[in-house]
């Protein structure tokens, strides 16, 4: 899988997803759920700068796509319920975002674990 071109991909949703924040849904939205994508947009970034060093460490053999696929999938279900309930998805709908949080924290994790198994000393 490359990694790298994910995160790449990733990031430019982030931009654009946080511009549409800004200014497309500005004016129908309510402040919460402004908050909801805000919180969305600047995960989806960060994580996915993060992905984008995971990508370079996992072709320096520091760690596995695990631990890739652990914060692309924690991604995707954080961010992606935020946006969704921001676009109408039923409340309800916020009970997913931890399970995605918590994939991106054992995606964290696992790259530690990992680090420490392969890395040479």
């Amino acid at each position: 899988m490359n990694w790298i071109a994910i995160a790449a991909i990733n990031l430019a949703m982030a931009v654009a997803l946080g511009a549409f924040g800004a200014h497309g849904i500005k004016a129908i939205a309510s402040a919460e759920q402004l908050a909801w994508w805000h919180t969305g947009a600047q995960y989806l970034f960060y994580h996915a700068l993060g992905l984008l060093l995971v990508g370079l460490l996992i072709k320096l053999g520091y760690t596995t796509q695990t631990t890739a696929w652990l914060l692309q999938i924690g991604i995707i279900i954080f961010a992606g319920s935020l946006f969704a309930m921001t676009l109408g998805a039923p409340r309800w709908f916020g009970a997913i975002t931890p399970i995605g949080g918590s994939l991106m924290i054992i995606g964290w994790v696992w790259l530690a674990i990992t680090a420490f198994r392969l890395v040479p000393r």
